[in-house]
């Protein structure tokens, strides 16, 4: 089923942002300031307002009433390298157990049809599964944006499907 997000759900989305975010960020092990901004950033409270905020989509996907991937754009964040693309796609997550089987497509065609093209996204460079997905998808490198954590600057590639159609 896939349908908008609801404030019941802020719970299930706080849990399952931890359980992808920790299987792809966290290749080397935990550290303590990894631990406080995973547990500190996804939670329930964090979910429920953005769900308040009218620029921010949330699409999850559930199978047997389990939620097991959802999707996030925020309508109002600008890719600052180019005026070209006009909404992120700031969050796509499916759960490891149910990758490979077409629900990140799904979510990306479900956003496509709500919002129109051209949206942008990134993609941490070291994460080379969701790089071929998005490659698998005709979507073409446009950028790259760092994010910071732990003092550090992490490099993300940024990806659009604006010229794919070309």
């Amino acid at each position: 089923m896939i349908r908008k997000a609801e404030q019941r759900d802020c719970v299930n989305l706080a849990a399952l942002s931890l359980q992808v975010w920790l299987d792809t960020y966290t290749v080397q092990g935990l550290r303590t300031q990894l631990s406080q901004y995973v547990l500190s950033t996804f939670t329930e409270s964090h979910f429920s307002q953005l769900l308040n905020q009218d620029v921010i989509e949330i699409i999850v996907y559930q199978a047997e009433n389990h939620l097991v991937g959802f999707i996030m754009v925020d309508l109002s964040s600008r890719f600052e390298q180019s005026e070209r693309y006009s909404y992120e796609v700031a969050t796509l997550y499916i759960s490891r157990h149910f990758q490979g089987q077409g629900i990140g497509r799904k979510r990306l065609q479900k956003i496509e049809c709500l919002c129109c093209v051209p949206f942008w996204l990134s993609v941490w460079v070291n994460n080379e599964a969701a790089i071929q997905f998005y490659h698998q998808l005709d979507f073409q490198w446009v950028g790259e944006l760092h994010f910071h954590l732990e003092g550090k600057r992490h490099r993300n590639d940024v990806f659009s499907c604006f010229d794919r159609e070309a």
